[in-house]
């Protein structure tokens, strides 16, 4: 089977065209690729310290009353202690009602917030997993007193705001005439009490907790899906700027609605301090599963996708000069200073990156076509076909549909993290009768994954035509027909990547596919598309020979494909025309009965330059020595990577930051000039020369020279 390259999805120009082609290993260590988040006041993210937070105080909030038997008709008012969540005033009010042991069961419980529905495995379990049934509930003893149980009940209520609820059980013993007062997390609206838009209790602490997030070798939804386990809420609770790569070692901010819990407790329950890690543990080991929170604070509100200003990589390339499958030989400096001087002034070209495009035989890209040409049929297919280097159970699922027709054992067999094809099946079982409604079964599939494909499409197509540019007009200087942003009509400053999220805002990639950009329009927590504000299209200018002077490279912009842009002149505009219809599209509409197969287009600067470059070139013999030092390691004072000045093996290390919509791999790309599907990288590894160098100490590697 074909595996996908670059130039299947359009990608196939550089800009330094005069630059020797140089070798370079992407991603060989987690370290290889570090990624630091660049927050909206241009603030680079790193972990500043592992230690529990401090407390922090807060807002005095006004009075509230509360009644107990032996203050019956005197009203006392006490006011709530501003530095806890639960004041030493909630155990003395509910002491003459329940035994030592019960309060403190309603302390726990209250604290801990209410038990969300369970979290998934990441979707490799065979089975739906059955929510929680009922909600924490302590039980007083028998009350015989109506006056002293309709007491409890009041107290319940002015002490938690509505939050809890009681209500009252008759015990087994009739002969005692009394009866439990259960308290319990209040039910709304048919969901669960407290877990759903609760605000944090007036005067008490902001609503949300903010904290830093540093992950290895998992992708951002799965991260967080694990840390929702971890804090016993509900995902939805969680919210990022931006989705990371999977591969690599990432830095980010995270928001977290608190509901009642404080950034003691999520600390705690996070570094696994509740039960299974003493304090020293957490400040002397790597956090569990490549997670690690810190440096939490309170904050007035979430984070929403979009709301940083991109990315700061520290990225390593190594065996770098010499490959025998690249049949490479560059033993010049000289000419890695040239490909690193190329691109600090005159960048890259702005591709999207294989990531949007998936890493199997089928590219989504193809399924976004089908599904463009209403052939809905034919996207099922595509969804459907096997694909090399599959989960066996992901093979076994479709064999037993592709080849045995076994609907039944394929959706046994299919894990639910394949989410589209799954949903195809449940969907066949669900219809009645021999005729498969595909149109049907396409629709049940999440609206994001389905945008995916089609947007997917769009990022084709624009790829191919960048490449017709660059390839016809060079990419030093704008020409007559290009488009900019029209600045001069009175617009506000306009980002090109802004544009292009706002417009986009939906989805991009699959939930387990890593990216080494945020994307505009990737998943929110909840799995649903965010829009913060309707998008109006920018106004937007073809050059004439009298605006050529006025516009450099950089102020260019390319169209994805939609109804609401304008297209290049020229020779450029009639490929676009040109490559719709041999696809078998009508240039001049893209709207669809299928609303969401609509597409609106957006636009997307040509080139990037990126900001804060630098390169070292160090040197290594084993290839599973770190060259880089992760933040975490840092704080918990491993020793720092030792730079082998003699090593047999050069190594290229970048730093670079880019904009949210720019893929740090076309970057790589232009200075090594080589392919960067996940593949071809795989197949370098094996191919170089210092995987037999592994393990070996250096001082063994210097008397072998």
């Amino acid at each position: 089977m074909h595996r996908i390259v670059e130039a299947d999805v359009g990608i196939s120009e550089y800009i330094s065209h005069d630059v020797s082609k140089i070798s370079g290993i992407i991603k060989q260590r987690f370290t290889d690729f570090l990624v630091y988040e660049v927050d909206l006041d241009y603030n680079v993210i790193h972990i500043k310290s592992l230690d529990m937070p401090k407390k922090e105080k807060t807002t005095t909030v006004p009075s509230i009353t509360v009644e107990t038997p032996r203050e019956k008709g005197k009203s006392k008012e006490k006011k709530l202690e501003p530095d806890e969540p639960w004041p030493d005033r909630f155990t003395v009010a509910l002491a003459p009602f329940l035994p030592e042991d019960a309060v403190a069961q309603v302390k726990a419980m209250f604290l801990e917030g209410p038990e969300p529905p369970r979290v998934s495995d990441s979707g490799w379990g065979g089975r739906p997993v059955k929510p929680a049934e009922s909600d924490i509930a302590e039980a007083s003893s028998p009350i015989s007193d109506k006056a002293t149980r309709t007491a409890l009940h009041q107290t319940v209520r002015e002490l938690f705001g509505g939050k809890l609820d009681s209500e009252t059980h008759a015990t087994a013993s009739e002969a005692d005439g009394g009866s439990q007062i259960a308290i319990k997390w209040a039910r709304r609206g048919g969901g669960r009490g407290g877990a759903r838009g609760d605000r944090a209790p007036r005067g008490t602490y902001p609503p949300y907790i903010h904290f830093t997030l540093q992950k290895t070798n998992r992708d951002t939804q799965d991260a967080l899906a694990y840390l929702s386990r971890l804090l016993h809420v509900n995902i939805k609770d969680l919210s990022v700027a931006g989705t990371k790569d999977k591969r690599g070692v990432t830095v980010q901010r995270v928001a977290l609605r608190r509901h009642n819990k404080t950034v003691e407790d999520v600390w705690k329950l996070a570094n696994g301090q509740v039960g299974r890690k003493s304090k020293d543990e957490v400040l002397t080991r790597r956090g569990e599963r490549g997670v690690r929170i810190a440096d939490l604070n309170y904050r007035k509100s979430f984070l929403d996708l979009g709301m940083l200003k991109g990315n700061a990589f520290v990225i390593t390339l190594r065996y770098v000069f010499r490959n025998i499958l690249l049949n490479v030989e560059v033993d010049s400096v000289d000419t890695l200073d040239r490909a690193m001087n190329s691109m600090k002034h005159k960048g890259f070209i702005n591709y999207y990156g294989m990531q949007r495009f998936g890493t199997a035989t089928i590219p989504t890209h193809s399924v976004g076509l089908a599904l463009l040409k209403s052939d809905w049929h034919h996207a099922i297919s595509l969804i459907m076909r096997k694909r090399p280097g599959e989960h066996p159970e992901v093979v076994a699922a479709r064999d037993a549909w592709l080849i045995d027709g076994d609907l039944d054992r394929a959706i046994e067999l299919m894990p639910r993290r394949v989410v589209a094809e799954r949903c195809i099946l449940e969907s066949f079982k669900k219809q009645k009768g021999d005729t498969r409604n595909a149109m049907g079964a396409l629709s049940t599939i999440p609206r994001n994954l389905r945008l995916m494909y089609v947007h997917a499409y769009q990022s084709y197509v624009w790829n191919a035509i960048v490449s017709e540019r660059i390839r016809m007009h060079g990419s030093d200087k704008p020409v007559v027909g290009d488009l900019v942003f029209d600045t001069e009509l009175g617009d506000k400053k306009v980002e090109g990547d802004d544009h292009e999220m706002a417009i986009e805002a939906t989805v991009d990639e699959e939930p387990d596919k890593a990216t080494d950009t945020d994307e505009p329009g990737m998943f929110s927590t909840s799995g649903k598309p965010r829009r913060t504000k309707p998008w109006q299209a920018p106004r937007v200018k073809t050059l004439t020979e009298e605006d050529l002077d006025k516009c450099s490279i950089f102020d260019v912009i390319m169209p994805l494909p939609g109804t609401d842009v304008a297209y290049p002149g020229g020779q450029l505009g009639e490929l676009y025309r040109k490559y719709l219809e041999l696809d078998g599209l009508d240039p001049d509409c893209f709207i669809r009965k299928q609303k969401e197969y609509t597409l609106g287009g957006s636009y997307r600067k040509i080139l990037q330059l990126p900001k804060d470059f630098s390169w070292t070139i160090l040197r290594y013999t084993d290839p599973d020595v770190a060259l880089a030092q992760a933040d975490e390691d840092k704080l918990l004072g491993f020793d720092p990577p030792v730079i082998v000045e003699d090593g047999k093996f050069m190594a290229l290390q970048i730093h670079l930051t880019l904009g949210t919509a720019a893929y740090a791999t076309m970057a790589l790309r232009e200075v090594t000039k080589t392919e960067t599907s996940s593949h071809f990288q795989s197949n370098l590894t094996l191919s170089s020369e210092d995987q037999k160098f592994k393990g070996v100490p250096a001082s063994d590697e210097q008397e072998e020279n």
